[in-house]
Protein backbone atom coordinates (compact mmCIF):
# COMPACT_ATOMS: atom_id res chain seq x y z
CA UNK A 1 0.00 0.00 0.00
CA UNK A 2 1.31 3.25 -0.88
CA UNK A 3 1.03 5.30 1.98
CA UNK A 4 1.04 9.18 2.72
CA UNK A 5 0.17 11.90 5.30
CA UNK A 6 -1.44 14.34 3.43
CA UNK A 7 -4.92 13.42 4.10
CA UNK A 8 -7.77 15.38 4.61
CA UNK A 9 -8.24 15.41 8.41
CA UNK A 10 -9.66 11.73 8.83
CA UNK A 11 -7.96 8.29 8.79
CA UNK A 12 -9.44 6.83 5.73
CA UNK A 13 -6.61 6.25 3.94
CA UNK A 14 -4.23 5.88 6.34
CA UNK A 15 -4.07 4.20 10.01
CA UNK A 16 -5.59 6.32 13.09
CA UNK A 17 -1.58 6.72 14.95
CA UNK A 18 -0.61 7.77 11.19
CA UNK A 19 -3.22 10.25 11.05
CA UNK A 20 -2.88 12.36 14.64
CA UNK A 21 1.01 12.40 13.07
CA UNK A 22 -0.12 14.30 10.34
CA UNK A 23 -2.60 16.36 11.93
CA UNK A 24 -0.14 17.59 14.73
CA UNK A 25 3.41 17.28 13.13
CA UNK A 26 2.79 18.91 10.15
CA UNK A 27 1.04 21.98 11.42
CA UNK A 28 4.00 22.46 13.95
CA UNK A 29 6.86 21.37 10.93
CA UNK A 30 8.73 24.02 11.84
CA UNK A 31 9.35 23.46 15.29
CA UNK A 32 9.43 19.29 14.74
CA UNK A 33 12.62 17.57 16.57
CA UNK A 34 15.06 16.23 13.76
CA UNK A 35 14.36 12.84 14.38
CA UNK A 36 10.59 13.14 14.60
CA UNK A 37 11.63 14.69 11.04
CA UNK A 38 13.38 12.24 9.64
CA UNK A 39 10.54 9.24 10.55
CA UNK A 40 8.30 11.04 8.55
CA UNK A 41 10.69 11.43 5.75
CA UNK A 42 10.64 7.62 6.10
CA UNK A 43 6.94 7.33 6.03
CA UNK A 44 6.60 9.67 2.92
CA UNK A 45 9.78 11.28 1.23
CA UNK A 46 7.72 13.43 -0.53
CA UNK A 47 5.64 15.38 2.59
CA UNK A 48 7.56 18.35 2.41
CA UNK A 49 5.58 20.87 4.78
CA UNK A 50 8.52 23.63 5.06
CA UNK A 51 8.87 23.87 1.29
CA UNK A 52 5.90 24.48 0.00
CA UNK A 53 1.96 24.19 1.19
CA UNK A 54 0.29 21.16 2.64
CA UNK A 55 -2.51 21.88 0.55
CA UNK A 56 -0.19 21.68 -2.64
CA UNK A 57 1.01 18.35 -1.46
CA UNK A 58 -2.26 16.72 -0.91
CA UNK A 59 -3.56 18.04 -4.71
CA UNK A 60 -0.54 16.67 -5.78
CA UNK A 61 -0.64 13.12 -4.11
CA UNK A 62 -4.35 13.17 -5.38
CA UNK A 63 -2.79 13.47 -8.69
CA UNK A 64 -0.82 11.00 -8.56
CA UNK A 65 -2.61 8.37 -7.36
CA UNK A 66 -5.13 8.93 -10.43
CA UNK A 67 -2.54 8.60 -12.59
CA UNK A 68 -0.72 5.48 -11.10
CA UNK A 69 -4.74 4.09 -11.33
CA UNK A 70 -4.84 4.80 -14.94
CA UNK A 71 -6.44 7.83 -15.51
CA UNK A 72 -5.93 10.26 -17.58
CA UNK A 73 -4.62 13.87 -16.46
CA UNK A 74 -7.69 16.36 -16.34
CA UNK A 75 -7.70 18.66 -19.30
CA UNK A 76 -10.14 21.26 -17.72
CA UNK A 77 -12.48 22.15 -14.77
CA UNK A 78 -14.53 19.43 -13.20
CA UNK A 79 -13.43 16.67 -15.15
CA UNK A 80 -11.84 14.85 -12.09
CA UNK A 81 -12.48 15.92 -8.40
CA UNK A 82 -10.82 14.07 -5.82
CA UNK A 83 -12.15 13.94 -2.15
CA UNK A 84 -13.42 17.50 -2.86
CA UNK A 85 -10.18 18.55 -4.54
CA UNK A 86 -10.72 19.67 -8.83
CA UNK A 87 -7.19 18.39 -10.10
CA UNK A 88 -8.15 20.11 -13.39
CA UNK A 89 -8.55 23.54 -12.22
CA UNK A 90 -5.37 22.68 -9.26
CA UNK A 91 -3.14 21.90 -12.67
CA UNK A 92 -4.33 24.76 -14.94
CA UNK A 93 -3.10 26.92 -11.74
CA UNK A 94 -0.07 24.66 -11.10
CA UNK A 95 0.82 25.67 -15.34
CA UNK A 96 -0.11 29.28 -15.15
CA UNK A 97 2.16 29.78 -11.86
CA UNK A 98 5.10 27.82 -13.55
CA UNK A 99 7.49 31.00 -13.00
CA UNK A 100 6.93 30.84 -9.78
CA UNK A 101 6.84 27.04 -8.87
CA UNK A 102 10.26 25.74 -6.94
CA UNK A 103 12.43 23.07 -9.41
CA UNK A 104 11.34 20.55 -7.16
CA UNK A 105 7.33 21.10 -7.70
CA UNK A 106 8.09 21.87 -11.65
CA UNK A 107 10.09 18.35 -11.18
CA UNK A 108 7.29 16.36 -9.35
CA UNK A 109 4.60 17.91 -12.15
CA UNK A 110 6.60 16.91 -15.23
CA UNK A 111 6.77 13.26 -13.87
CA UNK A 112 3.08 13.22 -13.93
CA UNK A 113 3.30 14.73 -17.38
CA UNK A 114 2.19 18.21 -16.29
CA UNK A 115 4.50 20.61 -18.34
CA UNK A 116 3.91 24.79 -18.37
CA UNK A 117 2.68 24.42 -22.00
CA UNK A 118 1.56 21.52 -23.42
CA UNK A 119 1.83 22.30 -27.06
CA UNK A 120 5.03 23.47 -27.36
CA UNK A 121 6.35 21.55 -24.07
CA UNK A 122 8.82 24.57 -22.98
CA UNK A 123 8.72 26.97 -20.12
CA UNK A 124 6.50 30.32 -21.40
CA UNK A 125 8.10 33.66 -21.19
CA UNK A 126 7.53 35.68 -17.98
CA UNK A 127 4.62 37.35 -18.53
CA UNK A 128 4.14 41.45 -18.23
CA UNK A 129 2.62 43.47 -15.71
CA UNK A 130 0.26 44.47 -18.34
CA UNK A 131 -0.46 40.69 -19.31
CA UNK A 132 -1.22 39.42 -15.81
CA UNK A 133 -3.18 42.90 -15.37
CA UNK A 134 -5.44 41.88 -18.51
CA UNK A 135 -5.82 38.32 -16.96
CA UNK A 136 -6.85 38.94 -13.85
CA UNK A 137 -9.34 41.62 -15.12
CA UNK A 138 -10.51 39.20 -17.76
CA UNK A 139 -11.44 36.87 -14.46
CA UNK A 140 -12.82 40.12 -12.32
CA UNK A 141 -15.27 40.75 -15.14
CA UNK A 142 -16.36 36.94 -16.18
CA UNK A 143 -16.84 36.54 -11.99
CA UNK A 144 -18.98 39.63 -12.16
CA UNK A 145 -20.86 39.05 -15.22
CA UNK A 146 -21.50 35.35 -13.91
CA UNK A 147 -22.33 36.49 -10.02
CA UNK A 148 -23.54 39.73 -10.16
CA UNK A 149 -21.31 41.27 -7.69
CA UNK A 150 -17.67 41.22 -7.44
CA UNK A 151 -16.82 39.59 -3.68
CA UNK A 152 -15.52 36.06 -4.10
CA UNK A 153 -13.85 34.17 -1.59
CA UNK A 154 -10.35 34.89 -0.50
CA UNK A 155 -9.35 31.57 -2.07
CA UNK A 156 -11.61 31.79 -4.73
CA UNK A 157 -10.10 30.60 -8.32
CA UNK A 158 -11.58 31.54 -11.46
CA UNK A 159 -11.02 29.79 -14.50
CA UNK A 160 -10.66 31.79 -17.89
CA UNK A 161 -9.52 30.93 -21.19
CA UNK A 162 -6.51 32.96 -22.63
CA UNK A 163 -5.40 32.93 -26.26
CA UNK A 164 -1.77 30.98 -26.90
CA UNK A 165 -0.65 31.94 -30.28
CA UNK A 166 -4.59 31.80 -32.34
CA UNK A 167 -5.19 28.17 -31.66
CA UNK A 168 -8.47 28.65 -29.62
CA UNK A 169 -6.57 29.36 -26.29
CA UNK A 170 -5.92 27.86 -23.31
CA UNK A 171 -7.51 27.42 -19.44
CA UNK A 172 -5.99 28.84 -16.54
CA UNK A 173 -6.73 29.66 -13.18
CA UNK A 174 -6.58 33.03 -11.58
CA UNK A 175 -6.71 33.62 -7.84
CA UNK A 176 -9.21 36.24 -8.36
CA UNK A 177 -10.04 36.25 -4.47
CA UNK A 178 -6.29 36.99 -3.59
CA UNK A 179 -5.75 39.45 -6.25
CA UNK A 180 -8.66 41.62 -5.64
CA UNK A 181 -7.93 41.75 -1.53
CA UNK A 182 -4.12 42.70 -2.53
CA UNK A 183 -5.11 45.16 -4.87
CA UNK A 184 -7.55 47.01 -2.59
CA UNK A 185 -4.46 47.22 -0.37
CA UNK A 186 -2.44 48.57 -2.96
CA UNK A 187 -5.24 50.77 -4.32
CA UNK A 188 -3.52 54.29 -3.97
CA UNK A 189 -0.89 53.01 -6.38
CA UNK A 190 -2.84 51.90 -8.88
CA UNK A 191 -3.28 53.91 -12.58
CA UNK A 192 -6.56 56.16 -12.83
CA UNK A 193 -7.12 54.01 -16.11
CA UNK A 194 -6.77 50.59 -13.62
CA UNK A 195 -8.90 52.02 -11.27
CA UNK A 196 -11.53 52.92 -13.58
CA UNK A 197 -11.48 49.46 -14.46
CA UNK A 198 -12.40 47.96 -11.31
CA UNK A 199 -15.04 50.88 -10.19
CA UNK A 200 -16.89 49.66 -13.23
CA UNK A 201 -17.03 46.36 -11.78
CA UNK A 202 -18.82 47.31 -8.82
CA UNK A 203 -15.18 47.14 -6.75
CA UNK A 204 -15.80 47.54 -2.95
CA UNK A 205 -12.46 49.62 -1.92
CA UNK A 206 -13.01 49.11 2.04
Amino acid sequence: MDLHITGPGQADIVGPHIDVTAKTGVSSAGELSHSRMEALEDLDPGWCPMRWDVSWQRNYRLALAHVKAGGALPGGPREVVVQGEDLGVWIAGQKAAWPQLTPAQAYLLETLGVDPDDTAGARPAPRSQDDRWAANLAAARQFRAREGHLRPARKHLETITVGVGGDGGQEVAVRLGAWLDNTRRRAAKLSPERRADLDALGTRWS
